[in-house]
């Protein structure tokens, strides 16, 4: 059978009015950027689209859950850390917009270092095939004793390093976000997977010591999580795979234990969107009566924006 081009002369149309669309000057385009002008009337000026949208969702729903005193939880990966951002999280706990932080191994090695020498992020490929990447002698020997002396206390990780770096009276102390929660009491918790930190390596490594402190934060972590229903808010930052599972799991015993875990919100913060921070944060936990944002982009510049736009409308 042979084609030829169709007949186009009886096609219908109907009028541009008539027709629903999805972008308007009116409602979605951006204000004016002008000199001289502030970060809250730069973010007022963001269209009302996409990522912006997005960005002021997550603004609004961390201010609307500090309104109802819900719990706003920070989970973020190590690179958080390293891209210099306590100041702008410390403001934003001093300031009680986050309630309770969770890190991972790394991240809790990096600000202690921090709170060390003012230093951190060694160059792995420079010393890693002459065997002493990660062998820095005061990282794993202080962090392994802080938590030895932690658990004793009957403390988890989190605050097993905060109390230590306070106790020890490190040099740049102020800069610490673990020694900043403890000194606000609130919690902040560390979730390691064994063998992935570089305090793993040390000699003074203790795996049931080790174990025993980051299940006690889980299970801290997991009391925060049950009290997100009904205007939390949960806030993953640059953490592609361990917290987004630690998560879910800490959600799911909230539920088993008949927590009405509902009505909250999530938002996945990175550079690059990822497999399990979609579904065990954006989008599972937030499938009854729920919201889940995406923001894509650097950390050194979201987050910044982030506090910003929190910390204008809660003090405006």
């Amino acid at each position: 059978m042979k084609y030829r081009p169709v007949d186009l002369s009886g096609v219908t149309t109907y009028p541009l009015a008539e027709r629903k669309n999805k972008v308007s000057i009116r409602r979605d385009f951006a204000g004016p950027v002008t000199p001289g002008m502030s970060v809250a009337d730069l973010l007022r000026s963001l269209p009302n689209q996409l990522g912006a949208e997005a960005l002021t969702g997550v603004i609004g729903a961390v201010v609307s859950a500090r309104e109802k005193g819900k719990p706003v939880i920070l989970a973020m990966g190590a690179h958080v850390i390293k891209c210099g951002l306590q100041p702008v999280l410390k403001a934003l706990v001093e300031a009680d917009v986050i309630t309770a932080v969770a890190l991972n191994g790394a991240g809790s090695i990096h600000d202690y270092e921090l709170s060390l020498i003012g230093e951190t992020s060694e160059d792995v490929g420079a010393v890693l095939h002459c065997g002493t990447f990660g062998m820095a002698e005061e990282t794993g020997s202080h962090i392994n004793r802080a938590l030895r002396e932690g658990v004793a206390r009957g403390l988890g990780y989190g605050e097993s390093v905060g109390r230590f770096i306070i106790e020890n009276n490190n040099p740049y102390r102020t800069s610490s976000l673990l020694a900043t929660c403890v000194e606000r009491d609130i919690p902040v918790t560390v979730h390691v997977a064994v063998g992935t930190d570089i305090i793993h390596q040390h000699p003074e490594a203790d795996g049931a010591v080790i174990g025993e402190a980051t299940f006690r934060d889980f299970r801290l972590l997991t009391s925060v999580v049950a009290d997100l229903g009904d205007g939390g808010v949960y806030l993953n930052v640059g953490s592609a795979v361990l917290l987004p599972e630690v998560f879910l799991k800490a959600l799911s015993i909230a539920q088993n234990l008949g927590h009405h875990v509902d009505h909250f919100s999530t938002a996945n913060f990175d550079m690059q969107q990822h497999y399990r921070p979609l579904q065990n944060v954006v989008k599972r936990p937030t499938s009854g009566k729920g919201r889940g944002y995406t923001i894509t982009g650097h950390h050194e510049i979201m987050i910044p924006l982030l506090a910003a736009g929190i910390l204008d409308r809660i003090r405006g």
